[in-house]
């Protein structure tokens, strides 16, 4: 009885969800799954259904898609590393995340941020700029 405890056949998706950290909690877990945030094997997902290794899951956490395959199944939650144990992200997701985060860092680049903060002088003179395109 406590082989098929240690080693399940299948696991409900918002539980392996949870289980591998790609949300906090369950219930984060089930409400991305009912907003169509993630898809087992191509198609829509409902909480209660079951994951089986190789499944290929798509994940959307809020402007990353993250494309993963079950590696190992778990319906208890444990440290990051046997986490990141249960499932492989596929090289097709990875590049599109580095891709992703490039184009975040090449638009930020235009935002030059001073070294520091702004001391009492440059703050007023800050405020007082502020004041005269208010006014126009």
């Amino acid at each position: 009885m406590s082989e098929v405890q240690d080693h399940p056949q299948a696991v409900r998706a918002d539980v392996w969800l949870w289980a591998a950290r790609f949300f906090k909690t369950r219930s984060l877990a089930k409400q991305a799954i009912d907003g169509g945030k993630v898809d087992l094997n191509g198609a829509g997902c409902k909480p209660s259904k079951a994951v089986h290794v190789g499944d290929r899951l798509q994940i959307g956490r809020g402007e990353e898609r993250i494309e993963v395959v079950v590696a190992a199944l778990s319906g208890q939650r444990g440290p990051a590393p046997v986490a990141q144990a249960l499932y492989r992200e596929t090289e097709e997701s990875l590049a599109a995340r580095e891709a992703a985060r490039a184009q975040r860092r090449l638009g930020a680049a235009g935002l030059l941020r001073p070294p520091t903060r702004p001391d009492k002088q440059a703050r007023r003179q800050i405020m007082k700029f502020k004041d005269e395109q208010s006014q126009e």
